[in-house]
């Protein structure tokens, strides 16, 4: 089956997987979604004695259907190597009754390195399928963990250049640290004096300013994407939804056919909506829960049919990757909703620019019961991190006890015994100060990086080899500018 890809905004121009990737975001502004969700070209229990290498390509292989074998198994290859830290790439741990899927063993501790692994490759494999001479700068915003990776992935990568922007103390001092001393010829990130939708706005402006666009051809340079509006962040989401469900089936903790629930910490829709497509591929999930923090936009939408950003305050969590108000990948499900209606969804997504809010219809509504909602409070996050660790040992970040509380309160409300994976996006290094000081109190007076070592301690875990990198290394980028000064930043980086 030889997929193409339409945008959200214009199903009548359909693109290959490679261009679709290489563009990032399409020309309307829309996002890129496949004209169908393939099916598994094998079975859950042909699944469950594979590699995570060989699922990737065996579900990739059915979304990327210009990419050769050798192509996209160069790319694999590449991208899933020594740079993980366990041999599984996404283990999954067992406690208190929840299995944890550990997305952070990447070289930056954060799930983004799932997909941020594999991008630069397939985006220099798309440039050359697509005999591009230009050269291709990243322009992307972070909430804190996508940065870094995206950063780290493309460093020095013949033919790219990034330049990403991130929420001045809006995101963690490591988080922070890690974009900070990224090294490469090709890395720029400059700290915006706003909030994370104020960046991932200003960065949707320039791919959609066609003046722009006309400017950088000139000098040589295109856009795209490592944010997960880029279909080439998104369909690689899907393979460690694929490889749990056979794990869980090897180690004979479910039945071959046994449905599973999946819970996500989820900010920008990006990682909830790859195990939405697991589940169109044929993977028996039953229910994709979604989890929000105290920037709760997300759960009032699934409650009421209503997305609503503009009668909210944007609040500053101890999750700073989920402190997001405009979910940009819920536009992809939007759509599929609608009836693949484009003209319906560009009406919703309108009303969001200019009104700040819009109401899908009863119809809408009916297509997702595939999904339920929960959020957590700060005070709720903290006690279950000291909770799961008290009763159990295990450390988590704050985005996983956000997921663990709307997994237990979902469990508590429905009665619903489904064994429950819950989506773990960050190693508790990286948020040290928050982790520790929910497990107790004594630790909030202590430096961040003082707290290190006792965090090492407690869990019994090495200390991750990107935190020992930036713990002595200098400070290699100081650019700040306002939320409106977005472009002129980038027309200076690039000389424009």
């Amino acid at each position: 089956m030889n997929i193409r890809y339409k945008s959200t905004r214009n199903s009548d121009a359909a693109v290959t997987a490679s261009q679709a990737i290489l563009k990032g975001l399409a020309d309307d502004g829309g996002l890129f979604v496949p004209e169908q969700i393939p099916k598994l070209p094998v079975s859950v229990d042909e699944l469950k004695g594979m590699s995570y290498q060989e699922t990737a390509y065996t579900v990739m292989k059915e979304f990327l259907a210009d990419f050769t074998e050798e192509e996209l198994k160069d790319c694999i290859r590449k991208a899933y190597d020594s740079k993980f830290d366990t041999e599984e790439i996404a283990p999954l741990v067992k406690a208190d009754g929840i299995y944890y899927l550990e997305l952070f063993h990447g070289a930056t501790i954060a799930f983004k390195d799932m997909a941020l692994s594999i991008l630069p490759h397939l985006l220099t494999t798309s440039a050359k399928k697509n005999q591009v001479q230009n050269e291709i700068v990243i322009l992307t915003a972070t909430s804190g963990d996508t940065g870094k990776a995206a950063m780290a992935g493309f460093a020095d990568v013949e033919g790219t250049r990034i330049i990403v922007f991130y929420p001045k103390n809006g995101v963690s001092r490591v988080q922070e640290l890690q974009m900070l001393t990224q090294k490469g010829r090709n890395v720029d990130v400059a700290a915006i004096h706003g909030n994370f939708d104020q960046a991932q706005s200003g960065v949707k402006a320039m791919f959609e300013n066609k003046k722009l666009a006309e400017e950088l051809a000139k000098k040589g340079y295109q856009f795209s994407s490592a944010n997960s509006i880029n279909i080439g962040r998104l369909v690689p989401q899907v393979v460690y939804y694929v490889y749990a469900y056979a794990k869980l089936l090897e180690n004979e903790q479910i039945q071959s056919g046994e449905e599973i629930n999946v819970v996500v910490p989820t900010g920008n829709f990006g990682n909830i909506l790859a195990a939405y497509y697991a589940k169109q591929m044929g993977i028996p999930i039953r229910k994709l829960i979604c989890a929000s923090n105290e920037n709760k936009v997300l759960f009032d939408f699934f409650q009421t049919g209503t997305y609503d950003k503009k009668h909210r305050e944007f609040v500053l969590t101890s999750s700073p990757s989920m402190d997001i108000l405009i979910s940009s990948n819920l536009e992809r499900l939007i759509y599929q909703i609608a009836g693949c209606d484009d003209g319906k969804n560009t009406e919703l997504m309108n009303a969001l620019k200019n009104e700040g809010v819009y109401q899908i219809t009863e119809d809408m509504k009916a297509g997702l019961q595939d999904f339920e909602a929960g959020y957590a409070t700060e005070e709720q996050t903290a006690a279950t991190i000291r909770e799961v660790y008290e009763k159990t040992g295990y450390v988590m970040d704050t985005h996983t006890a956000v997921a663990a509380r709307v997994c237990r309160e979902y469990q508590e409300r429905t009665g619903d015994t489904v064994k429950c994976v819950a989506v773990s996006t960050a190693s508790p290094f990286k948020f040290v100060k928050s982790v520790m000081t929910a497990i107790d109190g004594k630790y909030s007076s202590k430096d961040e990086f003082e707290l290190l070592e006792e965090l090492k301690r407690l869990s019994g875990t090495e200390l991750p080899d990107a935190v020992k990198e930036i713990l002595d290394a200098d400070i290699l980028h100081t650019l700040e500018c306002d939320a409106g000064q977005m472009e002129q930043t980038v027309k200076a980086l690039l000389n424009l």
